[in-house]
Order: structure tokens, then C-alpha cells, then sequence
């Protein structure tokens, strides 16, 4: 089999991507992925995921939190987190309609929270 360029020994490379939410701090991100296909010496077949060059464990196996460093992470499809981000973004920024409030200052760091991160998931009530 053929390699290729730019991956030694890889046999086929895909690149995917995902977002992940912590659930016990509520830290949110997205991360894409090169998944290089390879075949060792005795024939079986095996993959590698490589994030910038480097070769990382499988985002699918015990993905830990880069702000906590805790186990229990929600994987989703990728742009998942930053949907949620617009959405909660949007919200802190417009007004409910007839509120006298004015929307937050320019600049301001919002500190994310688990439930800004999963409102988008909630179904509503028909």
C-alpha cells in the first residue's frame, strides 16, 4: 500500500472534529483531529489520532478536561460549543423586549457555565 504524503506509514488519513463538554466545571471546546490508518507489522489494521504533528490518545476513549482535568466529558458533533456560545452570547447581549436594561459592556469576560454550555440541548416545552 501506498503512503501518504506528509504521514509516514499512513495508509489513509480523515480528518474529524468534535466538541466536548466538561460536566463537572462546565468548560467547553472543540478539537479536530487527523486519524491516520495504518497497518503494523503482522497486518492488522490500526489508527492514530494526531493533533498539531503530534500523536494524542483517541478523543473517544477517557477524554479528560483541559480546565479540570476531570473524566466526565460530554463528546458531541463538532460546532456544538460554539453554537451554545453564540446562543448564550446573543442572550447576554440583547435585552429581553420592554427591559429597561442595557446590554453588557463591551469587552466583559463571561465566565461559561454547564448550563450555558447545554441550553442549546434543551427541548422545549410544546
Amino acid at each position: 500500500m501506498s503512503e501518504i504524503a506528509g504521514h509516514p506509514g499512513a495508509t489513509a488519513v480523515v480528518n474529524e472534529s468534535y466538541s466536548f463538554a466538561c460536566m463537572r466545571c462546565g468548560h467547553g471546546w472543540e478539537q479536530s483531529y487527523e486519524i491516520e490508518h495504518h497497518i503494523d507489522g503482522d497486518g492488522r489494521e490500526f489508527v492514530q489520532y494526531v493533533v498539531d504533528g503530534q500523536v494524542v490518545p483517541s478523543p473517544l476513549s477517557r477524554p479528560a478536561c483541559a480546565n479540570c482535568d476531570h473524566h466526565v466529558v460530554r463528546i458531541m458533533r463538532p460546532g456544538r460549543v460554539a453554537s451554545a456560545r453564540d446562543a448564550a452570547h446573543q442572550q447576554h447581549r440583547t435585552p429581553p423586549a420592554g427591559s429597561a436594561e442595557a446590554p453588557a459592556a463591551g469587552g466583559e469576560e463571561h465566565h461559561w457555565h454547564l448550563a450555558d454550555l447545554l441550553h442549546v440541548f434543551q427541548r422545549k416545552a410544546s
